[in-house]
């Protein structure tokens, strides 16, 4: 069973070698823009259900 883990262990560091780790900037740079896009999307959603729930108060009216 320990083998087994020293396996794992040894291939796991092997594997985490062979990844490309994103830099300080870009990982900020990537952070903006998914905060960015979540909020105009938020606020889009929050207009087009503003929109729609004043026209379907007026056609129930």
């Amino acid at each position: 069973m320990l083998v087994k883990i020293k396996k794992f262990v040894s291939e796991v560091v092997v594997e985490l070698k062979k990844v490309s780790w994103s830099t300080r900037k870009e990982l900020i740079d990537a952070t903006w823009i998914i905060i960015l896009s979540s909020s105009f999307l938020g606020i889009f959603i929050a207009v087009v259900d503003f929109v729609l729930s004043k026209l379907l108060g007026l056609i129930i009216r």
